[in-house]
């Protein structure tokens, strides 16, 4: 489904982001995983969101090229918990420019690598279940996660004229280590957790040309958490 075809998952070799990173692989892709700090016996690209200008251009040439990106990388988990009231200045700006400025400018470098070659491309952004259902202590992660999925529809319709599609992944409660100790979703109609494989699966769709006609949208893969 994704023969040949490269993809840059920022956070990719940790959580949600290694399990796309599995996936896109077993469709015959080459993913370069961004990491912040290096992970020993892991393959990947040491890289900040918050500066991917510093990476991008190294990282694109050592692959080779760029078929699409995934905005993964994110705040989450135990540490991104803090109550509305006491959320100091320094955990909004950490929030905000990693969730939220990390995509935005990773998403600027893509775009712009495309339209300069005449090439098509694919972006997904991961939101949350947290973009549609508020969670106690995560205003700033929630509403960060909501304009992740308001900048997919924005996005797509201005990148569309240069056949650059633009979707978000919204996952509901999946097992990861940064998230088995915080609060949050634990009870869907399917009765369990969700793995980050099956959001792996949902990226792979998107990016693929199976997907060719879907474009500024966000699929929710949550076990019908949503549908409470």
């Amino acid at each position: 489904m994704l023969e040949g075809r490269v993809y840059i998952v920022t956070g990719g070799a940790t959580g949600i982001g290694a399990g796309i990173s599995r996936v896109l692989t077993s469709y015959g892709a080459r993913v370069a995983a961004i990491q912040p700090e290096p992970i020993e016996g892991t393959p990947m690209f040491r890289g900040d969101v918050r500066e991917p200008s510093l990476w991008f251009d190294e990282v694109v040439s050592k692959m080779g090229r760029l078929d699409g990106l995934v905005n993964n990388a994110a705040i989450t988990g135990a540490v991104a918990l803090a109550p509305f009231l006491d959320a100091s200045r320094g955990h909004i700006d950490e929030m905000l420019d990693v969730n939220l400025k990390g995509p935005v400018l990773c998403s600027q470098l893509a775009a712009r690598y495309w339209k300069d070659r005449g090439e098509a491309g694919a972006i997904v952004h991961i939101a949350s279940v947290g973009a549609y259902a508020a969670q106690k202590n995560s205003s700033i992660y929630c509403a960060s996660k909501a304009a992740l999925s308001m900048l997919a529809k924005a996005m797509a319709l201005e990148l569309a004229e240069h056949r650059i599609r633009v979707n978000a992944v919204a996952p509901g409660d999946i097992f990861t280590i940064a998230s088995k100790d915080a609060s949050g979703p634990r009870f869907t109609p399917l009765g369990r957790r969700g793995q980050p494989e099956e959001i792996g699966e949902a990226v792979a769709f998107l990016l693929s040309d199976r997907a060719s006609f879907i474009t500024g949208e966000t699929l929710v893969v949550d076990g019908g958490y949503l549908s409470y």
